[in-house]
């Protein structure tokens, strides 16, 4: 009886309509013939579901909450139910795709069923189809459960055979079995014990009333009391681009990413005449892969910790403001913990997916560190991957807002582009697609300085204090 983890447990117990605790990619597909179907699409994840069982299972409540809830299979499993069908309004912009995801990464995951769906979008420009996979934070760890776009994007147009067997559910373990098997349990395990309490009375005291009233959230741009929906945005560039930058300025492509995310942010804050001074920064939560101590990949090829990243969007010369980027990341480098970007773009499969919820999991692991932006970026394959030998040609990834932040930016590298998601409260950000523009200028603005000699001036390299 495998039990979920105390943070699991969390992700659970703070799943509410204002912050649905799930993790999101849209893979958008080349125009193909024969274009991929409902039934075909059903038909390849039957065959696959069997590598994550973890899809048919439910977690389970353990009475008088003595325990973490615990995995059980779904005996009632209908796959329809989870795999979807939805189509555009013609002509299929990419406006009306941007309303859809955003529409659907504001539902709600039904907590009494298997905890994904997957939406098979159609009537896109030129034919094209879209998927959309929807996951719960509390399946997706990285390390037992991989994220389902993985297990269904492959490196080759052939397809694999892969073994199946008719999947007969265990049945449900009853109450009093639950109950003597968690008191088992924690008498095995008195550690893990008081930290399944502290969180229940962690849950108790958030539900009191405050006295004198609620603190509200802190205000800002990029902060805001969470509404129930959600706007999303995407930005396709060229990872050429990244590495010009890179060549003429150094430190790495993720670097130039994130100088450009702190460009975009400062230049979206202008049109909407806010107030930017020189000292204007936000604290970013970037998870960041390691390898583990003996310098061998552990769980997907590393570990991921989050990484603290105050974002210069006071600073106006972009090549400065790339300089300090590289300057607060230069000691997780210089550790030799840090991953290179072609070791995990080699990973086996789409991992890109499954590293993006790691790294959601962990930024809202740790946040009590107070940062006010989460920003993922893992690299990707730059071959192309499949799916039912159809090729995927763009990748979005879609991180979940928590706590009072309105914007969360996941990014994804794949066949020498680099896409943005960006994901934003409807009512708190109602411009998303214009700060999406706004971080394509700030790339553009850091490209026209390749080949002009242009350097940090003296002494401004280093962040100031």
């Amino acid at each position: 009886m495998e039990r979920l983890s105390p943070l699991d447990a969390r992700f659970l117990n703070h799943d509410t309509p204002t912050e649905p605790r799930l993790v999101a990619s849209l893979a958008i597909f080349e125009p193909h013939d024969p274009v991929l179907t409902y039934d075909r699409l059903i038909q390849v994840i039957s065959e696959r579901i069997d590598i994550v069982p973890r899809y048919r299972q439910v977690p389970r409540r353990v009475p008088g909450a003595l325990g973490t809830p615990v995995w059980v299979d779904d005996e009632t499993f209908d796959i329809s139910i989870h795999v979807r069908r939805s189509a555009l309004p013609k002509p299929g912009t990419r406006q009306s795709l941007h309303e859809l995801v955003g529409r659907l990464v504001a539902r709600r995951i039904d907590l009494d069923r298997p905890l994904w769906e997957l939406y098979l979008v159609e009537g896109l420009e030129n034919g094209a189809v879209a998927l959309l996979f929807k996951a719960h934070q509390a399946l997706v760890d990285g390390s037992e459960t991989i994220d389902l776009a993985q297990v269904l994007l492959e490196e080759s147009a052939h397809e694999r055979e892969i073994p199946h067997e008719e999947w007969v559910p265990r049945p449900e373990p009853h109450g009093l079995e639950l109950v003597a098997a968690t008191l088992d349990r924690n008498a095995r395990r008195p550690g893990e014990t008081w930290r399944i309490t502290e969180h229940q009375i962690g849950r108790l005291v958030r539900r009191l009333p405050i006295i004198g009233g609620s603190t509200p959230p802190p205000r800002g741009v990029l902060s805001a009391e969470l509404s129930r929906h959600r706007r999303f945005a995407s930005l396709a560039t060229d990872l050429d681009d990244y590495r010009r930058v890179r060549e003429e300025h150094g430190g790495t492509v993720n670097d130039v990413i994130l100088a450009s995310v702190a460009g975009g942010i400062r230049g979206w804050m202008l049109t909407r005449a806010e107030q930017v001074s020189a000292k204007t920064s936000f604290r970013a939560m970037v998870p960041m892969s390691v390898v583990s101590d003996d310098g061998l990949p552990t769980s997907l090829g590393s570990k991921v910790r989050g990484h603290l990243l105050s974002l210069p969007v006071g600073e106006s010369n972009p090549v400065v403001r790339l300089h300090q980027v590289s300057y607060a990341l230069k000691d997780h480098r210089e550790t030799g913990s840090a991953v290179a970007a072609n070791k995990l773009a080699d990973l086996p499969g789409f991992a890109t997916s499954t590293f993006h919820a790691v790294g959601a999991r962990v930024a809202d692991a740790e946040t009590g560190r107070g940062h006010q932006i989460v920003i993922t970026n893992v690299p990707g394959p730059q071959d192309p991957v499949y799916m039912a030998g159809e090729p995927v040609a763009e990748v979005y990834p879609c991180i979940p807002l928590s706590g009072s932040r309105a914007v969360s930016i996941g990014v994804t590298s794949y066949r020498g582009k680099v896409f943005f998601g960006l994901v934003a409260d409807r009512d708190a950000v109602p411009d998303a697609d214009v700060l999406a523009q706004c971080i394509s200028e700030a790339l553009v603005e850091l490209v026209e300085t390749v080949g002009r000699r242009t350097r940090a001036p003296r002494g401004r390299q280093r962040p100031p204090r």
